[in-house]
Order: structure tokens, then C-alpha cells, then sequence
């Protein structure tokens, strides 16, 4: 991304992803408080601050090294808890709690494409406030895309669950133990970047369509 420096680079995603993985989780919580279940206001997990989401692992070691390493950049915060048993109608409000998350990364790459716009409109003077905007486009991207995948525990998953008959939902959901294995097999073996490359070309074109950059 543009000429910079790896300390230049670090302090253009940092923003982003802070912002992208705390909204992410903070709207997991806010919907489950909305459906009845106060788990994650109760244990102050409903803020803003990134300290309270900080998982030392997916927040910080995972994004540094793929962003020194030149892949594509992605990580997760600590999972929001959410007790189902609290929910008004868990199966069926499960499925708007897993959504919350991927909509609020869809909101934030909007907000970053304006963002975005502004550094490009106001020239080399704001080129590092647009290649920002960019990094807030693409992290938020490639966070609802990943988490719309259908694969448990991804939000994806949670969603098929939620949508399965009974019998069937249950056997869904029991990969959920693996399925961050089978998360790390598809990285390997560049299968997840097949799946994911032209989703988020077609969503960078859209963004840009609309825009105009």
C-alpha cells in the first residue's frame, strides 16, 4: 500500500483494525442486549474501548505478521458472550446477533470510503489520510466477508444454524470445535483467498463506483 515505510504501514491499519474488530463485537453485544440477553453489557463488554476486545493473539501478533509478511490483513478480537438462553426466541434471534457483527463492518467501510474520498479530493497533502480511508475499506471488507463464510463458530455459521431444522442444525453445529482448523487449512492451502479474492474485487469496485476513486 502505496511507498511507506513498515512503521508508516503500522500506523495506517492501526485505526482500522481497532475500530473495525471492537464495532464488530460491540454490535454482536448490542443486538444480543436488544433480543434480551444482557451477558455482555454486565460484563462491560458494551464499550468502545479496544482494551476491553483485545485478544494479545488475533488483535495484535496475527495482523502485525501478515502485515509484515505482505498478505492479506485480517484478526479477531475476544469473542462477545452471548447466553443464548436469554434470548427471546434464541434460535431465531441468533441469527440477527451473528448478522449485527459482519453489518457494523459494512457500515465502518462506508465510513471509511468517505474518508477515503476526502484524502483523495484534497491531493498529496492528505495522501496518507486516503491510503487510511483504504486500509478501513479493506479490513472491514475482508471481516464481513470472512465471518459470512458458512462455518461455525464463524458468523456465517451461527447464521446457518440459525436458518437448519432442528436435527440438521445440530449436526452443523457440532463442527463448531473444528472450524478454526478447517479455517486454517483453507488459508493454507490458498483455498480462502480463492473464495475471498474476487468477493472483495467486487466489493472494492463497488465502493469505488460509488465514490469515485
Amino acid at each position: 500500500m502505496g511507498d511507506f515505510s513498515l512503521v508508516q504501514n503500522f500506523a495506517i491499519w492501526t485505526l482500522p483494525v481497532l475500530f473495525a474488530i471492537t464495532l464488530h463485537e460491540v454490535a454482536h453485544g448490542w443486538a444480543a442486549l436488544k433480543f434480551g440477553d444482557r451477558t455482555a453489557q454486565m460484563m462491560g463488554r458494551l464499550t468502545l474501548n479496544p482494551i476491553k476486545h483485545i485478544d494479545p493473539i488475533g488483535t495484535i501478533v496475527v495482523p502485525g505478521m501478515l502485515l509484515m509478511a505482505g498478505g492479506f490483513l485480517f484478526g479477531w478480537a475476544k469473542p462477545v458472550p452471548v447466553s443464548t438462553r436469554n434470548l427471546n426466541n434464541p434460535k431465531q434471534d441468533m441469527i440477527w446477533v451473528a448478522l449485527a457483527g459482519p453489518a457494523a463492518n459494512l457500515v465502518m467501510a462506508f465510513m471509511w470510503a468517505a474518508v477515503a474520498k476526502i484524502g483523495f479530493t484534497m491531493g498529496d497533502n492528505m495522501q496518507l489520510l486516503y491510503y487510511m480511508g483504504i486500509a478501513g475499506i479493506q479490513i472491514n471488507a475482508i471481516l464481513m466477508l470472512l465471518n459470512l463464510l458458512p462455518l461455525p463458530p464463524l458468523d456465517g455459521g451461527r447464521v446457518l444454524v440459525g436458518l437448519l431444522p432442528g436435527p440438521l442444525a445440530w449436526r452443523v453445529s457440532q463442527i463448531e470445535p473444528y472450524g478454526f482448523f478447517i479455517l486454517i487449512g483453507l488459508i493454507y492451502f490458498g483455498i480462502l483467498s480463492m473464495i475471498l479474492r474476487p468477493l472483495m474485487n467486487g466489493f472494492m469496485g463497488i465502493i469505488s463506483a460509488i465514490f469515485g476513486f
